[in-house]
């Protein structure tokens, strides 16, 4: 008997650790924001600074692409070749002008936020000043542009029509975390920010937590065993 009721405790505190664990909460997919690119003959490299800090030479390509990523190891590149000779082809040279090529991809349908379709990748080529930023070239070319307040880059085109940096939940669903106030890790708000600075997030860092439990799980985790111990040596004194 003393065996059976042992047994019974030790299954009720492994029941109740795997209840806590499964309660856990989800693990983020990631943001869904525009990250920034710079091309080159090899091909994309993703920015470590903003469009407003990069002043880019009279040939460079830089592009933009709308994707849901943890952060800039997993960021999805732009869907069209970095090519300048072809985007430039008919945008001849002039004095006292620079030519910057673009490609603006706005991801795919299930990138897409709610009810918002993805328009088709495009790419333009901005003659601007000799010393304007790849955030103006963009500015000429693909208007209206969005940012928040923390001077991110949230819409290209008018794309998308609300959010910005949001986090988004496994589903593939916005948490409510962002919502246009959402806020990337710092590698991902250094490079859409226009500012290039690296801006804190508020919503944890969840970008590189990595899928360990949560120091609340663990906690919760404790409490059970510690109850679960107490039930046993209850349960030895009473048929003591």
């Amino acid at each position: 008997m003393r065996r059976a009721g042992r047994t019974t405790a030790l299954l009720v505190v492994l029941g109740a650790v795997l209840a806590v664990l499964g309660a856990g909460p989800a693990q983020a997919a990631g943001y869904r924001y525009w990250s920034f690119w710079e091309g080159s003959g090899s091909g994309w490299t993703y920015a470590t600074q903003g469009p407003s800090l990069i002043r880019p030479d009279d040939g460079a390509v830089q592009g933009f692409r709308f994707s849901v990523s943890e952060d800039s190891q997993d960021s999805a590149k732009p869907r069209r070749a970095p090519e300048f000779t072809k985007i430039c082809a008919d945008t001849p040279a002039e004095d006292g002008t620079k030519r910057i090529a673009l490609v603006i991809d706005p991801g795919t349908a299930a990138d897409a936020p709610a009810g918002e379709t993805p328009p088709a990748p495009r790419t333009a080529c901005a003659r601007v000043a000799p010393d304007a930023s790849a955030a103006e070239a963009l500015a000429s070319v693909a208007k209206p542009l969005r940012y928040n307040s923390d001077a991110m880059l949230c819409a290209i085109s008018g794309y998308p029509g609300s959010g910005c940096g949001e986090q988004v939940s496994g589903d593939g669903n916005s948490d409510g975390s962002g919502g246009g106030n959402g806020t990337p890790d710092a590698s991902v708000s250094s490079s859409a920010s226009p500012a290039g600075s690296a801006a804190a997030s508020t919503s944890g860092g969840s970008g590189g937590s990595g899928g360990g439990p949560s120091a609340g799980v663990l906690v919760g985790v404790g409490a059970v065993l510690l109850l679960g111990i107490a039930a046993v040596v209850q349960a030895r004194r009473r048929r003591g």
